[in-house]
């Protein structure tokens, strides 16, 4: 038996939900072009058409919204509990904890039909802007701004973040970022909420272990990298074609945001969101922008000079776009957890629905024929 770390080039199952063509730089939900979807609709039709493998009519978005307006409100215990959170919480242990609170309110959180599982997901789509906005807002020491049942969810989250309701271009420009952050194949996060469904683990149990896995710096944490890479050539007063030469040499031959796991093309969706920054930023100070356009321009360079392919990936250009909407650094990764906890839940519906324990084997590597020496000659 021979090993493939980090199962990569495996197929560990089948589904009906996203499918992405490396080579190519191609992304696909249930068959649609992520460009596509990101210019023709919103993130709560993707969360649809990713439950019910199609895009709603119109009767059938308005009354997604009305179910998930009427789950956005947080009860009392879950209110106090991020108010009990310390103001220096990690964001993302402290989503990590609320939405395994959540469960213990829910009278269908053990229950793993698929009616109710629909429903939870519902309930959590929902939630987690309110649980993301509530905690930010109170380590800062402002009032918790409850969910209005008229907003879009990236408009609610805007407004509950700020304490106002931002404009239409910023709301766009968030619900194109959620719809481009959905679902992503067997991902890390997605692969880890399915081993646990796998066991038959309830659904809130399964998305915890996503969001735990979500967390890493080499998953949900690399667009926060790259924001403090940009902080970073920012103060250094090098220049940043400089900045990266050096750092292509002293630090592993890596610069945040740039190539992936998948990708040997330009990543899709990075093309969509750098329109988006061209729009959101026009009449700003575009200095977020032009250095990731001067770092971009010198990687291509410096990976034409070297014989490599190397291009930016979804994490390059959504740092400078949550910035210029005013959201904190350290909630980059908990809104990827409120984009991705559709294209999660319409893969737990799928294992759910075809479960067989995930059981993978290891190729052992350690000693053999050991024999235990008496404590007292050791």
């Amino acid at each position: 038996m021979s090993a493939n770390t980090g199962l990569e080039g495996i197929i560990v199952g089948q589904s009906n939900l996203g499918w992405i063509d490396g080579e190519n730089g191609e992304l696909t939900y249930v068959g649609y072009d992520i460009d596509d979807l990101a210019r023709h609709t919103t993130f709560e039709e993707v969360a649809y058409l990713l439950w019910n493998l199609r895009l709603p009519n119109q009767a059938e978005l308005d009354a997604l919204k009305a179910e998930l307006a009427a789950e956005n409100e947080l009860n009392d215990y879950i209110l106090d509990m991020v108010r009990s959170f310390p103001r220096d919480s990690d964001s993302m242990a402290a989503l990590r904890t609320a939405v395994s609170a959540l469960a213990l309110t829910d009278p269908e959180a053990n229950d793993n039909s698929d009616a109710a599982n629909r429903r939870k997901s519902i309930r959590l789509t929902a939630k987690i802007p309110t649980i993301i906005a509530a905690f930010d807002r109170s380590r800062k020491g402002l009032p918790i701004v409850a969910p209005r049942k008229d907003l879009s969810i990236a408009g609610n989250f805007l407004y509950m973040l700020n304490g106002e309701e931002a404009d239409d271009l910023r709301v766009r420009t968030l619900d194109v970022a959620l719809v481009l952050h959905a679902e992503h194949g067997m991902n890390a996060s997605t692969f880890a909420a399915r081993v646990t469904a796998g066991t038959l683990s309830d659904l809130y149990s399964a998305v915890v272990s996503a969001i735990g896995t979500l967390k890493g710096a080499s998953h949900g944490g690399a667009n926060m990298r790259v924001m403090e890479m940009l902080v970073e050539i920012d103060n250094s007063g090098v220049e940043p074609g400089e900045w990266v030469r050096h750092a292509l040499e002293t630090k592993g031959g890596r610069v945040m945001g740039f190539g992936h796991r998948v990708y040997k093309a330009t990543d899709p969706r990075a093309t969509v969101l750098r329109e988006l920054a061209d729009q959101i930023m026009e009449g700003q100070d575009t200095k977020w922008l032009r250095l990731s356009d001067q770092v971009r321009e010198t990687m291509a360079q410096e990976m034409e000079a070297r014989g490599r392919k190397v291009y930016p990936n979804v994490d390059f250009f959504s740092a400078s776009v949550y910035t210029t909407l005013g959201i904190d650094l350290d909630l980059f990764t908990p809104i990827f957890a409120l984009a991705r906890i559709t294209g999660w839940t319409a893969h737990l519906f799928e294992q759910y629905a075809n479960n067989r324990l995930i059981r993978p084997e290891v190729d052992y590597i350690g000693p053999r024929g050991l024999k235990v020496v008496p404590i007292e000659n050791r």
